[in-house]
């Protein structure tokens, strides 16, 4: 017996009929696209055929050789699109009904000219409840034991959206100006033509600035999750940013429509999605109430602490643990000059193992504090983290990136298991470090070295800084050019602190920001000696460790010098910072000074020895190298 594919099919998909769930012929696979893989399809109804682009999420549907060449399938969710002034069907979902079968018909390709030929007749028969489908008459004969007339499934589509508003009548309605079909998420392609999406606002990033060819901007990214776990975000500038920011909460449910899709840039898009949305001026954030709940607040990914071994390098992932100590917060300057937070903690769960997290920025005030005081308390919290990235420096850790998240004792069961495993016995259940050796109340895990070492070991050579800890003293310090005339101009919500330089109106005026000013900042650039019991070397001091090492400004310091002349003062002032043993952080690293390679030694910190602290650090070496 014959296989009757739906008759006409392809004319009226391409005319608009999204309801016809026809069964169809797969002629054709190809795989296309360098940077992301789509399948492109040649569809055949057994006389016209039209070439389909598959959505992403059915690409297994191909590989797994569910859909091959020759397969009869049912589409149950497509749309039409003009890709490029031609039209293209875009598969969202269907069916396979027979996996193999032979070429029905004599299918030929359908022009456009074709079907606006025949758009007439073809819409009055589709309107004309009486005037039944003409069969195809050009059918070629095939296995009787597959007969289409008898075996004619009904597919139910894998999500039921709901009916569209219900508008009151207020004038005329332009054309295609009807509520757009709320789709889910991972259906989204950039082939479509109106969709809306109904879903969760789980982050949303502050307003950056940024400069480039097109002038300076302002833009601010947002983060949906829906009903059926799809996730994608939604980027806004300038204008757009303007219609949307303060209305965007967090934790709010809206109906999102009328965006562009471009594909996600993976350095700084994490979300499992190969879009994202770009949305504009005609674009729609409508608040919905949330009523069934059926959202969920937050989605994760879990990953075991000891999974995080075999972690690749810079991956993202989620990680939840019990916070078993957490460092004060520190500051750090960055390889751009400008200064941020630093705040070192550890988790732990029942996989056996633990890893070192480093909150970066305003995650060490806020959750970074409240963590700290819930474990002074005596009650060690539970912590999720959303979006941490891996880092492989001196053995396995995680970091917080801008689109981290972190949760203090969420309320979920992966939470609840933990704490009941924590409380149960696994707090004192031994635990092995991903991470470097791990002294609680240090300011951040380095390896400690000598000061012969730096040069033994050809330390800073590297394509990386290398970062050690010196127990040492200042034994000398220059008194000429100990400080600079800096910028005190903002750039965002930190102070330039490049060179300033004076003009002849007795003002002062920055290069970089290529504005002038009436007083200048002066800044610590202090060149000084240190010496260990192994050998010296020098170091140099920036503002806060200038600061630390001396326990005045640099302002205060250069009036002392130039302005009052007070050299009793000035000495007894230096004289302070030397011969007191200090726990040096450093920074190592060789750099091109004119044509001549040098090694240049920062320092990043400079904390008085903390006895207790450093005999605990003593009696542990002590015991790793006794019998």
């Amino acid at each position: 017996m014959p296989i009757n594919l739906t008759p006409n099919a392809i004319e009226a998909v391409i005319g608009g009929d999204v309801n016809l769930k026809p069964l169809l012929q797969v002629l054709d696979i190809k795989l296309i696209g360098s940077n992301q893989e789509r399948y492109r399809l040649l569809l055949s109804d057994s006389v016209a055929t039209q070439h389909a682009m598959l959505a992403t999420q059915l690409n297994e549907r191909v590989k797994s050789g569910g859909v091959r060449k020759g397969s009869v399938v049912q589409l149950v969710d497509y749309i039409c699109s003009n890709v490029q002034n031609r039209k293209i069907i875009v598969v969202l979902n269907m069916e396979t009904i027979i996996p193999d079968c032979e070429i029905i018909g004599n299918p030929k390709l359908l022009s456009e000219s074709d079907s606006s030929s025949r758009n007439a007749t073809s819409d009055n028969n589709r309107g004309n409840s009486n005037s039944p489908r003409v069969p195809s008459s050009s059918s070629a004969p095939l296995n009787p034991a597959y007969n289409v007339q008898n075996f004619r499934p009904t597919v139910q589509p894998p999500y039921q959206a709901p009916p569209p508003p219900n508008y009151r009548n207020h004038g005329s309605i332009v054309r295609n100006e009807a509520p757009a079909r709320i789709i889910p998420i991972s259906a989204l392609n950039p082939y479509q033509g109106r969709w809306a999406i109904k879903a969760r606002i789980t982050a949303k990033g502050d307003i950056r600035r940024y400069n480039n060819a097109k002038g300076d901007g302002k833009v601010f990214s947002f983060d949906l999750l829906d009903s059926d776990g799809g996730e994608i975000r939604a980027t806004c500038f300038n204008a757009v940013l303007d219609r949307f920011y303060d209305s965007i909460e967090v934790g709010k449910v809206y109906m999102v429509s009328k965006g562009s899709l471009k594909p996600a840039d993976k350095k700084f898009n994490h979300l499992n999605n190969d879009y994202e949305i770009t949305l504009e001026t005609t674009s729609a954030v409508e608040l919905c109430p949330d009523e069934d709940g059926s959202i969920p607040k937050q989605q994760f990914a879990f990953r075991p602490i000891s999974e995080i071994e075999n972690a690749e390098n810079n991956s993202v992932l989620d990680v939840i643990g019990i916070v078993t100590f957490v460092n004060p917060s520190v500051p750090i300057l960055r390889r751009n000059g400008m200064e941020t937070q630093r705040r070192i903690l550890n988790l732990k769960d029942k996989s056996g193992r633990n890893v070192e997290l480093t909150l970066w920025g305003e995650f060490c005030y806020k959750e970074g504090r409240e963590m700290q005081e819930i474990l002074e308390s005596g009650f060690p919290p539970v912590l999720a983290v959303k979006a941490g990235k891996v880092n492989d420096f001196s053995g396995k850790s995680i970091g917080t990136i801008s689109a981290s998240q972190l949760f203090i004792n969420p309320d979920i069961p992966e939470a609840r298991d933990l704490r009941e495993w924590f409380d149960g016995g696994g707090k004192d259940a031994t635990s092995l470090s991903l991470s470097r050796d791990v002294m609680q109340g240090s300011q951040k895990n380095d390896v400690r070295k000598t000061v012969s070492q730096i040069k033994d070991e050809g330390l800073g050579r590297g394509e990386k800084p290398d970062w050690i800890t010196v127990k040492a003293i200042i034994s000398f310090i220059k008194t000429d050019n100990f400080c600079y005339t800096a910028c005190p101009l903002m750039i965002g919500d930190r102070k330039c602190a490049k060179k300033a330089v004076q003009t002849g109106n007795n003002g002062w005026h920055c290069d970089r920001c290529n504005q002038g000013f009436e007083e200048c900042d002066y800044r610590f650039l202090l060149q000084a000696q240190i010496q260990d019991h192994t050998g010296l070397t020098w170091v140099t001091a920036f503002q806060e460790t200038g600061e630390e090492i001396l326990g005045c400004s640099a302002k205060e310091l250069y009036l002392l010098k130039y302005e009052e002349e007070d050299e009793v003062k000035f000495g007894k002032i230096l004289r302070r910072g030397l011969f007191n043993e200090v726990l040096f952080k450093l920074k190592i690293k060789e750099e091109l000074y004119g044509d001549e390679q040098r090694v240049k030694i920062t320092v990043v910190k400079a904390d008085k020895v903390n006895l207790s602290l450093e005999s605990r650090y003593l009696l542990d070496l002590i015991s790793k190298v006794s019998p």
